[in-house]
C-alpha cells in the first residue's frame, strides 16, 4: 500500500511499511543463512559441509553487496520524492526537479547492476531523472501514485503514452484503485 502523507498540495511519497519489512527479513535473513551455513560446514557433521562451506562463501558477498546498495533505504522518514499538485506542479527529489505538465514519460526501471528499482521520468526538453525508490514502491504502487496525482496535471500526449502502459482493470482488481473523472482542461 503506497505510503503517502499529504499536506495541503504538497504530497510526500515514502516507502511502504510491508517492502520495509520485506527488505530487511531478505537481506538480513540472507547474510545470516550464508553465515549459519559457513559456520555448519566447517563443523564437518555432514557429507554436504563442503557444498555448505562452498554455498555460503559464494552467496556471502551477493548478498553483502545488495545490503550495501539497499542501505540508503533503511534512512527513517527516507521520502523518496515530493510532489505539489496543481497546475504549476512539480516532483522534487533529491536528483531533480521537474514540472508536472513538462513530464513525456515515466517509467519504474529495474537497474540490471544493483538490481534497485528507479523512476525515470523524461521531460520534453530531453532531460532525465532517475529517482532511487530501493525497491520500496512496489509496481502497483508506482502505477496508483502517477494515476492519481501526476496524471491529472500532465499533457494530453503524455497522457496517452500513460493510458497505453498501464492497465485500470488490474489496478481495481489488484488495490482496488479507481481513476476519478477529474475535470482536466
Amino acid at each position: 500500500m503506497l505510503n503517502v502523507k499529504k499536506k495541503n498540495e504538497l504530497i510526500q511519497v515514502k516507502g511502504s511499511k510491508f517492502m520495509y519489512v520485506w527488505m530487511a527479513v531478505f537481506y538480513l535473513g540472507g547474510l545470516i543463512s550464508c553465515l549459519i551455513l559457513i559456520i555448519d560446514g566447517f563443523k564437518f557433521n555432514s557429507t554436504y559441509s563442503l557444498i555448505y562451506i562452498l554455498g555460503g562463501i559464494m552467496l556471502a558477498p551477493v548478498f553483502l553487496y545488495l545490503t550495501l546498495w539497499s542501505l540508503p533505504a533503511f534512512n527513517p522518514g527516507k521520502i523518496l520524492l515530493t510532489i505539489i499538485l496543481g497546475e504549476n506542479g512539480k516532483v522534487f527529489s533529491k536528483k531533480g526537479t521537474v514540472f508536472i505538465n513538462n513530464i513525456r514519460s515515466t517509467d519504474l526501471v529495474r537497474n540490471p547492476i544493483n538490481l534497485i528499482n528507479y523512476i525515470v521520468i523524461e521531460t520534453f526538453d530531453e532531460k532525465r531523472i532517475k529517482i532511487p525508490t530501493y525497491n520500496l514502491l512496489s509496481d502497483l504502487d508506482y502505477q496508483v501514485m502517477v494515476d492519481q496525482y501526476l496524471f491529472p496535471y500532465m499533457t494530453e500526449n503524455a497522457r496517452k503514452v500513460w493510458d497505453r502502459k498501464i492497465d485500470l482493470n488490474i489496478l481495481l482488481k489488484e488495490v482496488r484503485y479507481e481513476r476519478q473523472e477529474q475535470k482536466i482542461e
